[in-house]
């Protein structure tokens, strides 16, 4: 019997004695419900091998592979490898993989034409401390902006791109790493929940559309303070078997790329868009 708990107090719910290989077309449903409503859902207890977890996550979306072509599983393309391979041949941390997702808060897929619907990790080897992964609500953002603010972000646009502003592309091959701008609204409504929430990404976007930079920049610096609410946070610390999926249609969040390098945190995370691009 699956039993359903919420995590924090607007964002988060932990799913147990649940086998997700063994799932029915109800059982499944019941959890789908709990991830809209949450933003972010945890699923204890798990053995699953890849094909396990692809299948799962297919039942979500449809799971496609990240730009990032250098951490794909070799065989499965679909499934990225994090913290892998994160030492060189000369005994160097890899800081890019040793701290991947802890530049920042952050959304999956933002410089993408469709934007990742969910993204979602299988924790296979969790450290002893450290390597929690943080979450918050996109939801709470939107609700906690003053009324003026809200007024001016109404039917504006984004460009964002891989990178962004920084041009942080460490991750790509040097052949990938030349992307055109998209464009999305930075208050959207979610197309399940029909609630709005604040699509914003201050490593990825590179200016608001429509305003001239100096009024740009403003808002993208007042956004960037304004993002995460502190009521509205989730912080997971990882077990063995543990699976999470967040949605990146309503939630940020960032790794906290403070564990031991010299301990194992490895994950497979796959990346799930409504459709096949």
């Amino acid at each position: 019997m699956a039993t359903i708990r919420p995590l924090g107090g607007k964002i988060g719910v932990e799913v147990s004695g649940v086998d997700v290989k063994k799932l029915d077309d109800a059982g499944f449903a019941e959890i789908y419900r709990a991830w809209l409503g949450a933003n972010v859902l945890v699923v204890t207890g798990q053995e699953l091998e890849i094909d396990d977890f692809l299948r799962y996550s297919r039942r979500f979306g449809v799971v496609l592979p990240h730009p990032s072509k250098m951490t794909r599983h070799p065989d499965y393309p679909e499934i990225t490898l994090l913290g892998v391979n994160k030492f060189g041949a000369d005994g160097t941390l890899d800081m890019a993989i040793y701290r991947r997702g802890a530049e920042g808060w952050h959304t999956d897929g933002a410089y993408d034409q469709e934007p990742f619907k969910a993204t979602q990790l299988y924790a296979l080897a969790v450290p002893s401390r450290g390597g929690d992964t943080h979450f918050a609500s996109m939801y709470a953002a939107y609700d906690a902006l003053p009324p003026r603010l809200k007024e001016r972000l109404d039917g504006l646009n984004g460009a964002f791109t891989y990178g962004g502003r920084r041009k942080k592309t460490a991750l790509l091959n040097e052949e990938d790493r030349d992307w055109k701008p998209v464009f999305h609204r930075i208050v959207r409504t979610h197309p399940e929940t029909g609630r709005k929430a604040l699509y914003f990404d201050p490593g990825k976007i590179l200016r608001i559309e429509s305003v001239d930079e100096q009024e740009s920049d403003a808002i993208i610096a007042e956004l960037t303070e304004r993002m995460i609410q502190p009521d509205a946070q989730y912080r997971h610390q990882w077990r063995k078997g543990d699976i999470v999926i967040w949605d990146n249609r309503c939630s940020y969040h960032r790794a906290a790329g403070d564990y031991p390098p010299e301990e194992d945190r490895i994950h497979w995370r796959v990346s799930i868009k409504e459709r096949a691009a």
